[in-house]
């Protein structure tokens, strides 16, 4: 990263490129991340049936419709992974409640343990990473990634 030490347009241009490459590098690692992330939750699985299991997860039993929707696959794609983990006994259906022909999927016993420990290695490696960090850049960063995330320019 390079960075130029004079005021004006050009240094603000270097400051914005050297930005738009640590935002590349992080998610880079965060890919790597998730990939190892899918990978210890069942090795057998294609990556994005982790995106489905942390999704249901946290937001609970689902159609295999809104499921689709929610992790932005298509819901072919989806059925298949839906259909590989309930086989794997990740996942339980049940009759949807409103609608006896519809479905709800959730997470079993078994898949909720599976991602409760995913996540808990996960958050592992963050704190390798920032366990010396001081609570003020910890701060620092959560304020910072806030505003370059917020939907309202500040």
């Amino acid at each position: 990263m390079q960075t130029t030490s004079g005021g004006g347009e050009n240094s603000r241009h270097e400051l914005e490129l050297a930005l738009g490459e640590r935002i590349n590098a992080l998610l880079s690692a965060t890919r790597a991340l998730s990939e190892r992330s899918a990978a210890h939750f069942h090795a057998d699985l294609q990556p994005a049936a982790f995106h489905i299991a942390r999704w249901l997860y946290a937001f609970g039993p689902a159609r295999p419709s809104a499921i689709a929707e929610a992790v932005s696959m298509d819901r072919s794609s989806t059925s298949t992974l839906i259909g590989k983990m309930r086989s794997l006994g990740l996942l339980d259906s049940s009759p949807a409640p409103d609608d006896r022909r519809s479905i709800l999927v959730g997470l079993s016993e078994h898949g909720r343990r599976r991602v409760a420990a995913t996540l808990e290695e996960r958050g592992k490696e963050f704190y390798a990473r920032t366990q010396d960090w001081s609570e003020d850049d910890l701060t620092c960063l959560i304020e910072l990634l806030g505003r370059l995330t917020s939907d309202q320019p500040t």
